[in-house]
C-alpha cells in the first residue's frame, strides 16, 4: 500500500497521464485533449496543430495562474491581473499573502505544474521521431513551426513553475511507471540550471517558429519567443542578484540544495547578456503604436480617435505591428468577455494611489519637484492635468467620456457625451464598487454593443505580448549589467516617453528624482531588499510600471526585485483618492457617505486619512486594517509535505516547515 501511495505522489510530480482530443472548434477556447490512442494520432500536420489548439487557452497563463487575455467569464479580465500588488486591489485583498495566513500544504503542490509540462513532453517526444522519419503528412514547414510552439509552451510552463518554486526537477519525457526511475527523476535542479534549460527550449522554439504575421499573430511566432526569452533571462538575472544570501539562490550558505559548484556572479552576467540579446532582436525592429494624444472621443466617435487607446479596445489587432500575439473574440461563436462592462461599473477593484503618484508630469518632472506644475489631488481631473498620458488614457477621471456611442439610450444627438463623473466608492452594489476611487480605463471600449449589460458582450481583442516590453527589458538588463545606459537603451526609452506624451529628457527626470520622496509615495519598486536603488534604476522601474498598467507584470517584478522586503518594517497601506478635502461633498442621497467606523461604513473616516483607505473602513475582524505584511517564505511557494515524505530527493523551500503543514517559519 505504501508503494502505491508513493507511486501516486511521484507520478503526480512528473505528470504521467493519457491524452485525447476535444471536439470544440474555436481556436483559443478548446478544452484539453482527453482520450486519443497515441498510435492512431499525429499522422498529419493538421493533427499536430489540433493538439496544440486544444491547449492554447489553458496554458497561456502567468505565474499566478491568471489568463494572459480576457477569460470568457464575468470579470474585468486582464485589467485585474495586477491584483495583490502595490498597483491594484481586488475584492477584499489577499489574506493568504498579506495577513500571514499562508500555510504549507499537507498534500501535494507540484501536480498542476507538471501536468502542464507533461502535455508538451508527450507531444515533443512523440512527434520528433516522426518528423525525422517523414511519417507525418502535410506541410513540413508548418510542422516545424508547430513543434516550435510546443517548445515555447514547455518553456512557459517551466518558467511559471520557476517563479513560484525556484529549484525544480527537469523532466523532458513522459516517464515509465518504474518507482526507482521516477525517484531518480524527482531531484530538484538549481534554479539557474532550470532557467538555462528554459532558454534552451526557447532557442529551439526560435529556430523553428515562423516570423510575426503568421496566422495574423494569433499563434506563437518567432518574435514572441524572443521577447519571452528576454523576460525569462531578466527575471532570473535579477532574482539571483537581489536574493543572494536569503537561501533562495544556489550557493547561499542556507540554500537547501546542498553543494553548488557554479558561480552566481557568472550566472547573473550570463542571464543579463541573454536578456539584452533577445530583447534587442525584437526591439530593434519594433514599431510602437501611435498615440494621437487625444484623451477622449467626441460624440459618435467610437473608433479611430486614438490608436494607442484602441490597441486595447478594438475587435482586431491583425494590423497592429506592436502586438506580437493577441486573442480574438466572436460573440456568434460564444467567445466573448465582460471586461468593458465591468470597467464601466467598477468590478470591486481599484488602482492604488501609490501607482497614480508614480506617473510623471508631461515635462518629465516627478509631482513633488519644484516647478513641476502639479495641480494637486483635490479631484482626479486636477491630478491628471499635464500628467503622463498613460495615466490620462488608462485611468478614469471625472471629466472623461463614459459614453460616446449614439446608440446608447442616454446619448442623443441633441446632448453632449456622458461623462464618468464621481467614482463609485459608495456604490450599494458591492460587486461594482470602486475600492479606491481610481478605476482602470485600459481595455474599455466605447462600442455600446460590447457593454450594454453584464452578459459577456465584449469582443474587443486582447493583446498578449507587445514589443514595447522588449525595449523595457533591454533598458533594464543593460543598466543592471553595465551600470549605465548605451545609446540604444536611451533611444528606446525616449521612444516610449514620446509615445506617452512625456518629455524625452531622461536626465532631467533622473536628476530631479528624490528617492526619499519616492519612498514616501509608497512605490515598492524603490526597494530591493532593505536598500533603496539608485535614481536611474528606479526610473527604469517606474517606466515599466507606467507602461504595463493592467498588464499583470507587477507581481513577478516585485518578486525578482525583492521589493516585498519593505513590508517587514513598513506595512503597506492601500490608499485611493483624496476624499476628505472636497470630493466627499459630491456624495449625497442614496450615494451618501457612511464613515463611522462600523461594519456598515462604505468609506474610511477622515480621522484616519484624507485619502480613501480601502481596508480601514472598520477595524472589527479586519486582518488587513493595519496594512499588508509579508513573510520571508512567501517569495517561493512551499512544497507539499506529503511529497517531501514520499520523494526524499525533494527538499523544502526556505522558511517553510518540512515536517508538517503549517504557517511560514519566517
Amino acid at each position: 500500500m505504501k508503494l502505491n501511495l508513493k507511486h501516486t505522489i511521484v507520478c503526480s510530480l512528473i505528470g504521467v497521464g493519457s491524452i485525447g482530443l476535444s471536439s470544440c472548434d474555436d481556436f483559443l477556447d478548446r478544452e484539453p485533449i482527453t482520450n486519443v490512442t497515441p498510435e492512431a494520432y499525429f499522422a498529419t500536420v493538421d493533427q499536430v496543430a489540433s493538439y496544440l489548439d486544444n491547449y492554447y487557452n489553458g496554458h497561456l497563463v502567468n505565474s499566478q495562474g491568471q489568463s494572459l487575455f480576457h477569460p470568457t467569464a464575468w470579470n474585468a479580465g486582464m485589467a485585474n491581473n495586477d491584483q495583490n500588488t502595490d498597483n491594484l486591489v481586488k475584492d477584499d485583498g489577499s489574506l493568504t499573502y498579506f495577513a500571514g495566513t499562508w500555510q504549507a500544504s499537507a498534500g501535494q503542490t507540484l501536480s498542476s505544474d507538471y501536468s502542464k509540462i507533461r502535455v508538451w513532453n508527450y507531444l515533443i517526444n512523440t512527434v520528433l521521431p516522426k518528423e525525422a522519419d517523414g511519417s507525418i503528412s502535410g506541410n513540413s514547414e508548418n510542422l516545424k513551426h508547430y513543434i516550435g510552439e510546443a517548445y515555447f509552451f514547455r518553456a512557459m510552463a517551466y518558467y511559471n513553475a520557476l517563479v513560484r518554486l525556484g529549484d525544480l526537477p527537469i523532466i523532458t519525457e513522459v516517464l515509465p511507471n518504474d518507482e526507482v526511475y521516477l525517484q531518480e527523476n524527482s531531484v530538484r535542479a538549481p534554479r539557474n540550471e532550470v532557467a538555462r534549460f528554459i532558454l534552451k527550449d526557447l532557442d529551439e522554439a526560435i529556430s523553428r517558429l515562423k516570423d510575426a504575421g503568421f496566422q495574423n499573430n494569433q499563434r506563437i511566432n518567432k518574435q514572441t519567443a524572443q521577447l519571452f526569452k528576454s523576460r525569462v533571462a531578466l527575471f532570473e538575472a535579477t532574482f539571483e542578484k537581489y536574493h543572494q544570501g536569503t537561501g533562495r539562490v544556489p550557493g547561499d550558505s542556507n540554500w537547501p540544495g546542498g553543494t553548488f559548484n557554479g558561480n552566481i556572479a557568472t550566472e547573473i552576467d550570463f542571464f543579463l547578456s541573454e536578456a539584452i540579446s533577445a530583447a534587442s532582436a525584437v526591439a530593434d525592429v519594433a514599431v510602437l503604436t501611435e498615440n494621437s494624444h487625444q484623451i477622449n472621443p467626441e460624440y459618435n466617435e467610437i473608433y479611430s480617435w486614438n490608436p494607442y487607446f484602441e490597441m486595447f479596445s478594438q475587435p482586431s489587432l491583425a494590423n497592429v505591428p506592436e502586438v506580437l500575439l493577441w486573442k480574438e473574440y466572436n460573440k456568434s461563436h460564444n467567445i466573448s468577455h465582460c471586461a468593458p462592462n465591468r470597467l464601466q461599473l467598477g468590478d470591486r477593484s481599484g488602482i492604488t494611489r501609490s501607482f497614480i503618484t508614480s506617473f510623471l508630469m508631461k515635462n518629465g518632472l516627478p509631482i513633488y519637484a519644484q516647478e513641476s506644475g502639479y495641480k494637486g489631488d483635490i479631484s482626479i481631473d486636477l491630478e491628471s492635468e499635464d500628467r503622463d498620458e498613460r495615466m490620462q488614457l488608462f485611468v478614469w477621471a471625472e471629466s472623461d467620456v463614459l459614453k460616446s456611442d449614439p446608440t446608447e439610450a442616454s446619448v442623443r444627438e441633441d446632448e453632449e457625451v456622458i461623462l464618468f463623473g464621481k467614482p463609485g466608492i459608495t456604490n450599494g452594489a458591492e460587486q461594482n464598487r470602486d475600492l479606491t476611487g481610481y478605476r482602470q480605463r485600459k481595455h474599455y471600449t466605447y462600442d455600446h454593443n460590447q457593454k450594454s449589460g453584464d452578459e459577456l458582450l465584449g469582443t474587443n481583442a486582447c493583446p498578449v505580448f507587445r514589443s514595447v516590453e522588449a525595449m523595457l527589458n533591454y533598458i533594464e538588463a543593460y543598466y543592471e549589467k553595465n551600470n549605465q545606459l548605451d545609446s540604444k537603451a536611451e533611444n528606446y526609452w525616449k521612444a516610449i516617453r514620446q509615445r506617452a506624451g512625456v518629455s524625452e529628457d531622461i536626465t532631467l527626470t533622473i536628476n530631479s528624482t528624490d528617492m526619499s520622496e519616492e519612498a514616501k509615495l509608497n512605490d515598492l519598486g524603490v526597494w530591493s531588499g532593505s536598500n533603496m536603488v539608485d535614481a536611474t534604476l528606479y526610473n527604469i522601474r517606474r517606466e515599466r510600471r507606467c507602461e504595463f498598467i493592467g498588464d499583470g507584470m507587477r507581481w513577478d517584478d516585485l518578486k525578482r526585485w525583492r521589493s516585498w522586503d519593505r513590508l517587514f518594517t513598513q506595512p503597506y497601506i492601500v490608499e485611493g483618492i483624496n476624499l476628505w478635502d472636497a470630493a466627499h461633498n459630491n456624495y449625497t442621497g442614496d450615494e451618501a457617505i457612511v464613515a463611522d467606523g462600523s461594519t456598515s461604513s462604505n468609506v474610511s473616516s477622515s480621522s484616519v486619512s484624507k485619502y480613501v483607505r480601502t481596508f480601514q473602513r472598520w477595524e472589527t475582524n479586519n486582518q488587513l486594517y493595519n496594512g499588508y505584511t509579508w513573510r520571508k517564505a512567501y517569495y517561493l511557494n512551499p512544497i507539499g509535505i506529503e511529497e517531501l515524505k514520499l520523494a526524499p530527493s525533494l527538499y523544502q523551500n526556505p522558511y517553510w516547515p518540512s515536517q508538517s503543514a503549517g504557517l511560514a517559519e519566517e
